[in-house]
């Protein structure tokens, strides 16, 4: 009998993480852990050196999965279901529906015909905000009709049907949700990386009114390889940290950094008003946007989550986001990405 982890979209920023943690905690000559990655990525690196095997899929195809799903009868299997398109821009792609939703039907087939058990990574925005910052915690039916954004909206969706197919196929499956990350080992530019990128090199020296939740991907993987034992039969986790400013992610980034403090913080209304402009230039120029109008109303909207049941069930233990943001800095350095 083999113990086989396969961890879809490996080679993202909490995929490549994920996998890390899995080599951390486990005894390779007994575990065998599979990194499958967009067939044609050219994000390789982020395995770079890791010594897993690597199975390139289409999640929208699901005959492109059945090497990385080959396995004996008597093998222990958990998926771990990472693979997604995040976006905070305003323009609708159906590739992101049919990544996040079709993508996660056919990992649940997958997963129901090796009888397996599944871990799927979503996210705390699918979860409907409470006014007036209430505490927000873990729910049982979902509301993409309620919640801000087409990634939102379709993890939303992709949600119901994991836990419908919990109740009526047995699929032995648990949800996560993680809030905003930061960390090192983001090869592929997450929003907040370039954000953090851009403070330490001197490029941003506007802020914005605003925070959220931000949590160590490192903690989040930890927690996620702690879900495949203890992760319970159609559960969800909030994997969340703390409410952290955009002014006092830049203050810990500019003090690390010695530069001087971002001093002018920008009106939100101007903001607003500039969003789409913003997300045109992006778009031109062809890199992660920062500051849309979605990203507006995130920094913006009630971020006050409870971690409680994570912290119970998966010995969920958050960090300092502080230290978190200086990690990321360093990284940033060891990859030629600050000066």
């Amino acid at each position: 009998m083999k113990n086989i982890f396969i961890v879809t979209g490996a080679n993202g920023f909490l995929g490549n993480n994920v996998v890390r943690a899995l080599l951390n905690r486990y005894d390779t000559k007994e575990t065998e852990i599979r990194a499958v990655i967009h067939k044609g990525s050219t994000k390789q690196n982020a395995l770079e050196g890791l010594g897993v095997k690597i199975f390139e899929c289409d999640v929208t195809k699901i005959e492109t999965f059945d090497e990385a799903f080959k396995v004996n009868k008597d093998d222990k299997v958990c998926v771990i279901h990472c693979a997604a398109i995040v976006s905070i821009k305003a323009k609708k792609d159906p590739l992101i529906y049919d990544v996040n939703v079709n993508g996660t039907k056919n990992i649940v087939a997958k997963v129901l015909e090796i009888n397996a058990k599944l871990v799927y990574v979503n996210t705390v925005h699918s979860i409907t905000e409470k006014p007036n910052g209430e505490v927000i915690s873990e729910i049982e039916v979902f509301e993409p009709d309620k919640v801000e954004g087409v990634y939102a909206v379709t993890k939303a969706e992709a949600a119901n049907f994991v836990l419908d197919a919990v109740k009526n196929q047995g699929l032995n499956a648990c949800i996560v949700h993680p809030s905003g990350m930061i960390g090192p080992n983001d090869y592929g530019m997450t929003h907040l990386t370039k954000l953090i990128q851009d403070i330490a090199n001197g490029k941003f020296r506007i802020c914005v009114k605003g925070g959220y939740d931000f949590v160590d991907v490192r903690d989040v993987s930890e927690a996620i390889v702690n879900a495949c034992e203890n992760g319970k039969k159609g559960n969800c986790y909030l994997l969340t940290n703390e409410v952290y400013s955009i002014k006092d992610t830049a203050d810990v980034v500019c003090d690390h950094m010695k530069l001087k403090r971002i001093k002018f913080i920008m009106p939100m209304p101007i903001c607003k008003f500039f969003a789409p402009v913003c997300e045109l230039y992006y778009n031109i120029r062809k890199i992660p946007p920062l500051f849309t109008k979605l990203s507006l109303y995130t920094i913006t909207s009630n971020g006050n989550f409870s971690n409680s049941k994570a912290k119970k069930e998966l010995k969920f233990n958050p960090r300092n986001i502080k230290n978190s943001i200086i990690d990321t800095i360093e990284w940033l350095k060891g990859q030629n990405r600050v000066k």
